[in-house]
């Protein structure tokens, strides 16, 4: 307690409220992680089935969701979070704090997800589609048990990625206060020039992403066959 006093004096004093905001990290990355991961899944499996020479082809479909990924993916995070303050209070009830930071951490995530999901899916080996076809297997059956069993590394891959980006735009909403250790950081280490605010920030989320990606290889090696 003594080391940490002397290397983070400023956290020492505030530790309750370090804590209380690397807990609000945690749910946002987890509660909007959760929806982007389902959605995203859903919409890069809708991309890579629509697609020309997909098992459910349906260019027009894949044209509109293709467009619509683009968009989003191509406004940066900041301005969504602003643009999007009207649907964060009909959803949420207020723009502002943790809570208000879900809707657009959500939309901003979706999109990426679905791009990752999609690209995972494309590097399947197209024969084993076309096995699952000449043995009479339906849409579904192909999407579950060809699509998505067989790209599990690369689908957990996919997730990885996403999640190690939710916990920089978590850091970026803290910016107009959606809270977080972004906003713990923005407050006291550049508000109020607590440098160690801003070091001890940056290195928990170094210890988080690292833990996240070394459970992640740790399951890839275990679903690779």
């Amino acid at each position: 307690m003594q080391l940490m006093e002397r290397i983070f004096p400023n956290i020492a004093n505030k530790l309750p409220e370090f804590l209380e905001s690397f807990n609000q990290t945690i749910y946002m990355v987890a509660i909007s992680g959760g929806i982007s991961i389902v959605f995203g899944l859903i919409l890069g499996v809708l991309l890579i089935v629509t697609r020309e020479d997909g098992i459910l082809e349906s260019i027009p479909v894949y044209s509109i969701l293709d467009k619509l990924v683009n968009v989003f993916r191509t406004i940066p995070f900041v301005i969504l979070l602003v643009a999007l303050i009207p649907l964060t209070r009909l959803i949420i009830g207020s723009a502002i704090g943790t809570e208000g930071a879900l809707v657009p951490l959500v939309f901003a995530t979706v999109p990426f997800f679905a791009r990752q999901v999609e690209s995972a899916l494309a590097e399947m080996d197209q024969g084993l589609v076309e096995a699952a076809q000449s043995m009479g297997s339906s849409p579904l059956e192909i999407i579950v048990r060809v699509y998505l069993r067989e790209s599990i590394p690369n689908l957990i891959r996919a997730v990885t990625i996403t999640l190690i980006s939710l916990l920089g735009l978590t850091a970026m909403a803290g910016a107009i206060g959606g809270g977080g250790l972004g906003d713990f950081a923005i407050r006291y280490g550049h508000q109020r020039n607590q440098v160690d605010a801003t070091y001890a920030t940056v290195a928990v989320l170094i210890i988080l992403v690292t833990l996240l990606q070394s459970f992640s290889n740790w399951i890839v090696r275990k679903t690779t066959h």
